[in-house]
């Protein structure tokens, strides 16, 4: 089984005796010296929601900035919040100021930075509770720069929606955004990205949301002319290209043509010498791209086409191609969508433990085989889809669905999920600078998954994943301390990140249905 050598390898099982004088399998994992990829950050975007939250009442506010972004614990040691460490900031087009005229849903569209006063709000919550990193993104040109006037693509093809000659002037917009922000909040964006999924064929046609479509030379020249306007300020943001919709864009063609494919090697191999971008000051050695439709289906090893897609096939393909070029790789946004069937497609909001270790699988692919250096939800906070961390209620909105209540909300109100604490099984513990380190065990495509991370203080924070329904037991190896403190998030109500004490780390159990999180001192 060559294709698990940096992370997993087989290992002999072994048994031991249950109270009751049955056998139970045990099996065994031991984290390595092998170093992988280092961590630069967990996040969710502030996207269609915090424009709202943040002129909510104080309390709702500071219950919802607790819940992402607090690093500290309660008295029972069991966290306050899940700890991001990156915020993605959907900065405005204007398309909020059109009205109706806008062509777009009225809870997605966006205001100018200048009126983006709930979404600065959350800015300033998550920097005093320690957020390290700020990424903005751009779904679309402001208005009165695109060639429609409009924010969204309709009536036109798939090239970028910018005015031919406003690419100097984009650059210039983003630059006194950036400038803006750290003058008037205090906030300093590390990264910045002009284009969000360019390369996705569902905003050719012009959706009820903001987007443009690209081709990559078009891409490669508005991060030129950024670059060139960051020079000539001193602007020191990198800029981040792109974000893809969909991996099979990054590495191969997927529903589009040349001009939208290949982008790893378009812009970061030197002989693509129309979109090569790698040698621009200011630009991030990093490319992100969308978990979006390549989550299942979930094969096996032997099985037909296990190398070349699925939850394996696909991430195993985009680290190949990455490993080609000077460059690392970022997934930042993820939701669940209609073809995620196994967990009843993307509508109604669900607070369970059936998303949170559907999207906990996915989480452990993006890391342990495309080797991602980031990972990122898609939104915070969502209404009645499943989209965000948490759930918000809007006073006056009708709600109904799965584990809700039917009826007019009364008022405004947000709800946790077993996804948000989830998440926090990851992004309270790997902190930024984390290196992840290799793996030698057994691992089952839909039992158990187990991987580690070495922080910059020395801890040692390990993930495992029981996806099955029955506990399982474990014995894990660090090569260093046999105990090591608990938390776990799982069916049983009330344990969300819980701390539940120290543990053997020879003798552990992986409750069903559960993620636990052991820290090694």
């Amino acid at each position: 089984m060559t294709h698990l050598t940096n992370s997993f390898i087989l290992s002999a099982a072994l048994f031991c005796m249950t109270e009751q004088g049955h056998a139970q399998q045990v099996t065994t994992f031991q984290v390595t010296n092998q170093r992988q990829q280092t961590i630069d950050g967990f996040g969710a975007s502030d996207a269609w929601s915090m424009w709202q939250i943040g002129e909510w009442e104080d309390s709702l506010q500071t219950k919802v900035a607790d819940w992402l972004f607090s690093s500290e614990n309660f008295a029972d040691g069991s966290p306050k919040g899940i700890g991001l460490s990156i915020w993605r900031f959907n900065a405005g087009a204007g398309s909020a100021t059109q009205g109706d005229s806008a062509q777009i849903n009225r809870d997605t569209r966006t205001a100018y930075f200048e009126q983006q006063t709930g979404q600065r709000r959350f800015l300033q919550l998550a920097k005093e509770r320690g957020v390290p990193t700020f990424l903005a993104f751009y779904n679309s040109p402001p208005v009165h720069l695109t060639q429609n006037g409009l924010a969204t693509n309709t009536g036109r093809g798939g090239t970028f929606n910018l005015k031919e000659d406003a690419y100097d002037d984009f650059a210039a917009y983003i630059a006194d955004m950036l400038q803006k922000a750290e003058k008037e909040d205090g906030i300093h964006f590390s990264y910045v990205c002009p284009v969000n999924e360019p390369d996705g064929h569902w905003n050719w046609l012009g959706p009820k949301q903001e987007g443009t479509p690209a081709t990559n030379r078009e891409v490669a020249r508005i991060a030129r002319e950024m670059s060139r306007e960051f020079q000539q300020r001193g602007i020191t943001t990198k800029i981040l290209v792109n974000e893809s919709s969909d991996f099979r864009c990054m590495f191969s063609t997927h529903e589009t043509d040349w001009q939208r494919g290949y982008e790893i090697q378009s812009f970061w191999n030197p002989d693509s010498t129309e979109t090569y971008v790698g040698n621009l000051p200011n630009i991030a050695r990093v490319m992100a791209g969308h978990s979006y439709w390549t989550n299942t289906p979930v094969l096996k090893p032997g099985d037909r086409g296990y190398e070349r897609t699925g939850l394996y096939g696909y991430r195993k393909r985009l680290k190949d191609a990455f490993d080609k070029v000077d460059a690392d790789f970022w997934m930042t946004e993820l939701c669940i969508m209609s073809n995620d069937e196994e967990i009843h497609g993307g509508g109604g909001f669900d607070f369970s433990m059936e998303e949170a270790l559907y999207v906990a699988r996915v989480m452990h692919y993006d890391l342990t085989v495309a080797n991602a250096r980031s990972w990122q939800w898609w939104r915070a906070a969502g209404g009645n889809y499943k989209d965000g961390l948490i759930r918000m209620y809007v006073k006056g909105e009708w709600t109904g669905g799965r584990g809700q209540r039917r009826g007019v909300v009364q008022e405004n109100m947000v709800r946790d999920s077993k996804l948000m604490w989830t998440l926090g099984n990851f992004s309270r513990f790997v902190r930024p600078g984390a290196v992840r380190l290799g793996v030698q065990g057994e691992m089952a495509v839909d039992g158990l998954m187990l991987s580690a991370y070495r922080n910059t203080d020395g801890t040692l924070a390990v993930v495992a994943i029981n996806y099955g329904k029955k506990d399982s037991a474990v014995s894990i190896d660090t090569k260093g301390g046999k105990t090591a403190v608990a938390y776990r998030t799982s069916d049983v109500e009330g344990e969300n990140l819980k701390y539940v004490g120290k543990v053997n780390l020879k003798k552990a159990t992986l409750p069903a249905r559960s993620v636990t999180t052991y820290v090694i001192k």
